[in-house]
């Protein structure tokens, strides 16, 4: 059966920026949520204190839940070689603090969509940086997830490997058992794509996953599939809403999930009106993961 985590999406800024939150207080938010675990950001800003990492792993495992992915963000398609080394050892690094805080799962991102970079360059050069990390993973028992992503909040350029058929490309250009997908349904609206159509061809490659939801403010998926896919800057017509009230179809999600025996982590990552819609959302994905793996 899938375990459930939380993701501070509504505080990220307060955490990563402006300090104006420290991590303590998130723990003791989601302590009080009926979740397995909490998904780490390597961004938090009392992250940069290494005697700090053993330290939150006991401060979340006190409260009965565990640390079980790690949230980070590789630039691996610059082309410069050396800016790409220090990606790879940045990675290293947050795959050592995935290690310490307990965790198995550390993201891995393909890079920016640079406008001189051809899709197969890209491909080769993320694909290489990946696989570079992958033996220090596997030494640490960590698994690396690719995630269909749309944006780093602090990118120039949107996700590489934003599209479907990009995507695809750089997860079958990796066969190791300690690499997968992480699979986030909203993120494909943003690419103008349909989120179901990427979970059929890279279902059996999902190891986690983000659940989130999105509504559209205005217009149609048409409407944003011709005028919003994949541009810079975050979608107009998207905004972040409650799970279950969007547009993801969870019950196919889910089916699809089941079908191939899926059973990992699935970290929600919503609450931006605050910890009540946190809350109703981790009901809801409650209620269907016990629908669906009874």
């Amino acid at each position: 059966m899938p375990k459930l985590a939380a993701f501070p999406k509504a505080y990220m800024q307060a955490l990563c920026k402006d300090g104006t939150m420290k991590v303590e207080e998130w723990i003791r938010l989601a302590a009080k949520l009926d979740i397995d675990g909490l998904e780490w950001y390597a961004g938090f800003l009392e992250m940069e204190d290494q005697s700090n990492w053993p330290k939150f792993r006991k401060m979340v495992e006190d409260t009965g839940k565990v640390i079980p992915m790690m949230c980070c963000s590789p630039d691996f398609t610059h082309p410069d070689r050396v800016f790409r080394e220090n990606e790879i050892q940045k990675q290293k690094n947050w795959i050592d603090m995935t290690h310490t805080l307990g965790g198995s799962y550390c993201r891995v991102l393909s890079g920016q969509k640079r406008p001189e970079l051809s899709i197969n360059e890209g491909v080769k050069l993320a694909s290489e940086s990946i696989m570079a990390c992958i033996p220090y993973a596997e030494e640490r028992g960590i698994t690396l997830i690719l995630e269909n992503h749309y944006k780093d909040d602090f990118w120039e350029y949107p996700e590489f490997a934003q599209k479907m058929d990009v995507f695809c490309q750089l997860v079958d250009s990796i066969q190791h058992p300690n690499f997968g997908v992480n699979y986030d349904p909203s993120n494909t609206f943003l690419a103008g794509e349909d989120p179901l159509e990427l979970l059929a061809k890279v279902s059996h490659r999902v190891v986690s996953m983000h659940a989130s939801d999105r509504y559209l403010k205005y217009g149609t998926i048409e409407d944003l599939q011709k005028e919003e896919g994949g541009a810079v800057g975050y979608a107009k017509r998207l905004s972040h809403g409650e799970i279950g009230k969007g547009l993801n179809d969870y019950d196919a999600i889910f089916t699809e999930l089941k079908s191939v025996g899926f059973d990992g982590w699935i970290s929600i990552e919503d609450g931006v009106d605050g910890m009540d819609q946190l809350e109703r959302s981790v009901l809801f994905l409650k209620n269907k993961i016990a629908r669906y793996w009874p």
